[in-house]
């Protein structure tokens, strides 16, 4: 296929980028579980197109959350991407923590994931085998206390420790937890990549198998305007 098309595998991503990975070559499953429907093949560069139209476009036009990129088998992966995966939207976080639970009992793991590529903040969901390992989000919104599930990722600890910060950073005082939210502000593409892929960080030496599709999703059709 990929001799054929020439659908070389290339970075997906737009100033604000939003997704859900899962470590399976099972996309028609991982689209039975996320309720999605194919709508027609596409290629990485067609995807990262559409994303950064969408990120761009109006943000109080909910259309965006209508469809999502699905990528075909990347290294052992599954990648979603598109707004409506958002794990920190008000809307739909509670919707994709739910959707990363059934992925994960099925997959083993499942991880949904914001970063805004201009300081604009990070968010990052883990789920295993059904339970919600980790949620945080550090995007300056407000709300984003309201988020946080579960322990400090070892990725997290480690970026506190090369900070010099009080490993518990419920003691830290207002200076230190400043200065955690700064560099935590980019933390999210260094968990997607420890935990396997980033659509970020997609290169020729990329292992694909199968076809990317864009898939519509369930939002409803009467809440996209």
């Amino acid at each position: 296929m990929r001799a054929e098309t020439k659908d070389w595998p290339e970075p997906v991503w737009t100033c604000w980028n939003y997704w859900i990975a899962v470590p399976t070559g099972d996309q028609a499953g991982v689209m039975e579980i996320l309720g999605l429907s194919a709508s027609r093949p596409m290629t990485f560069a067609q995807a990262r197109e559409m994303i950064d139209t969408d990120a761009h476009g109006d943000p109080d036009h909910r259309h965006q959350l209508s469809h999502v990129y699905v990528s075909p088998e990347v290294d052992g992966h599954t990648l979603v991407i598109g707004p409506w995966c958002d794990p920190c939207d008000y809307e739909r976080h509670e919707d994709v923590l739910r959707l990363c639970r059934t992925l994960s009992a099925r997959y083993g793991q499942a991880q949904a994931y914001y970063f805004g590529e201009q300081g604009d903040g990070s968010a990052w969901l883990v789920a295993e085998h059904g339970n919600v390992v980790r949620r945080y989000a550090t995007t300056g919104e407000p709300g984003d206390e309201l988020l946080v599930l579960g322990n400090p990722l070892p990725q997290e600890q480690a970026l506190v420790l090369q900070l010099g910060l009080p490993a518990n950073l419920a003691t830290a005082n207002d200076e230190e937890i400043d200065e955690w939210a700064v560099e935590a502000l980019y933390l999210a593409p260094e968990i997607a990549a420890s935990y396997g892929v980033s659509p970020l960080a997609l290169t020729q030496d990329t292992v694909v198998r199968g076809t990317g599709v864009l898939a519509l999703t369930p939002y409803p059709t009467d809440r996209q305007s």
